[in-house]
């Protein structure tokens, strides 16, 4: 059997602070990496961190907003090379085409695919300087495989990112880094409870969720600590469906 342990590796995850992020921090840290929480919130992902430690795992916090390039930029380059990237943070903005304004493209766009394109770029120079072979997860969407109405800008920045995480893989491969995505149904998180407290909008998602039951962010730790692990060493270039047969109809 291949090991799924982490031991003695590096793991950066982004939007660490609550909900998914916080869940596959949590995971990647008992499975046993060291791992670097950062989101524009301090506070919560220290309080985050200081519960990893508190439960034997190891974990530090910082505040990083992962838009920044620059920022981005300087983070990198005060740090080790990584050996696990989890691209985390994202955002939704659900209006129809015809009220969508170009400030919520940007929102929408700059964090759920800009900043996840160029916190790889930065986390990949710096692990092929060092020799470092590793993992870089995207956290995607069952939207980034199929559409929904009002959800226009969410399904381009996630179909994207599934390309971008195709190509990724190519270019990184002769590195021996592996790029894949993680790509869920609706999981019981805070930024999806205003949505899912719509009492008919949520029959509508359990009627396509195959197996009738919303996710929770424990349906999502396993598979992000698979990929992450040398169980997983030739899995790359691909996504990880987690919607309970959302898009097999």
């Amino acid at each position: 059997m291949p090991s799924f342990s982490l031991r003695g590796k590096r793991a950066l995850v982004s939007g660490a602070g609550r909900g998914i992020g916080m869940a596959i921090a949590a995971g990647l840290a008992q499975a046993g990496a060291e791992v670097t929480l950062i989101a524009r919130s301090h506070n919560e992902i220290k309080s985050v961190a200081d519960a990893i430690t508190q439960s034997g795992g190891m974990a530090t916090a910082t505040e990083l907003d992962v838009t920044n390039t620059s920022a981005v930029t300087d983070f990198f380059a005060t740090q080790a090379a990584f050996h696990i990237l989890v691209n985390n943070a994202g955002t939704n903005r659900p209006k129809p085409l015809s009220e969508v304004t170009e400030a919520d493209y940007d929102a929408v766009l700059n964090l759920n695919l800009k900043s996840a394109y160029f916190m790889s770029q930065a986390c990949t120079n710096k692990m092929i300087s060092e020799g470092v072979s590793g993992s870089l997860l995207h956290i995607s969407s069952q939207m980034g495989h199929v559409g929904a109405a009002n959800r226009s800008l969410y399904c381009a920045s996630k179909w994207a990112m599934e390309g971008m995480n195709k190509a990724f893989a190519l270019d990184l491969a002769c590195h021996g880094i592996r790029s894949n995505t993680i790509a869920p149904t609706f999981i019981e998180t805070p930024m999806s409870q205003p949505f899912l407290a719509d009492e008919a909008f949520l029959q509508a998602v359990l009627q396509k969720i195959k197996l009738g039951r919303l996710g929770q962010v424990q349906d999502i730790m396993g598979a992000v600590v698979f990929l992450a692990s040398d169980a997983a060493s030739l899995v790359t270039g691909t996504s990880l469906v987690i919607d309970g047969g959302w898009t097999a109809e």
